[in-house]
């Protein structure tokens, strides 16, 4: 029995390293649709369900495990930006609030799957437009959701963080270790 996880982030695969010493990265290929209706907060568990699922019809023997990753300002799920305008207006969205980071994950071991969700709540400092400006000139926050990340140059946008900082990053290995067990 391996491990797999059903990611392609470098982040992600950089924690889990934490949790588990040897595993298989093999990303899902599925669309990332949710069902009409879904409330924003249970979307990444769901995501991570479909995802897991999807790469575990090819490895039955083994665990599975997928996440996702979502960034919400009040009922907007705020995703990997389009372009730069994108990234700046969500940038400008989050500064001097606060928003929640809710990552689902799924583990699949022996045909039964089991999900979760952690939310950690992050605050913005009021953002510096000058500031803003050279973030986006860098490549950081074009991959990721909300565009930042806060493990990298966006780490001074962040004022105060309530709840588990792994989670922020992508992967809430303090949670997971339980359910691979």
């Amino acid at each position: 029995m391996k491990y797999i996880l059903a990611s392609a982030s470098p982040r992600r695969k950089e924690l889990f390293s934490k949790i588990v010493d040897e595993f298989e990265i093999c990303p899902s290929g599925i669309p990332e649709t949710v069902p009409d209706g879904l409330q924003a907060e249970k979307q990444p568990e769901y995501l991570a369900k479909i995802k897991a699922e999807d790469i575990a019809k090819n490895y039955p023997e083994d665990i599975v495990v997928g996440a996702d990753t979502s960034v919400i300002l009040g009922d907007e799920i705020l995703g990997k930006p389009k372009d730069r305008k994108d990234a700046k207006r969500m940038l400008n969205a989050l500064s001097g609030k606060t928003h929640k980071v809710i990552t689902g994950c799924a583990v699949v071991k022996n045909g039964v799957t089991k999900s979760f969700s952690v939310t950690t709540e992050v605050t913005f400092h009021i953002l510096d437009k000058d500031d803003v400006e050279q973030y986006l000139d860098t490549d950081e926050p074009y991959d990721k959701a909300g565009s930042y990340g806060i493990q990298g140059l966006a780490m001074v946008f962040v004022k105060e963080i309530n709840g588990d900082y792994n989670n922020v990053v992508g992967l809430p290995i303090n949670h997971l270790k339980n359910y691979l067990t």
